[in-house]
């Protein structure tokens, strides 16, 4: 079986990791209120809805 000589380097792991967050891009959902892209378990940037209640107050145009 093979095994490492040596310890891999702090920097060497983290190069290494560092590449997996690059490959997760976030998922969109589509709000039920406006329709618009948004992502899962946060308010929706275009209305405002959370769970299908307002949370915010969005103005148009600002």
């Amino acid at each position: 079986m093979g095994v490492p000589k040596r310890k891999p380097s702090t920097s060497r792991m983290k190069m290494r990791r560092a590449y997996n967050s690059v490959l997760k891009l976030p998922q969109l959902s589509k709000c039920p209120q406006c329709d618009a892209p948004y992502v899962p378990h946060r308010v929706c940037p275009a209305c405002g809805y959370y769970k299908g209640r307002q949370v915010l107050t969005v103005t148009a145009g600002a």
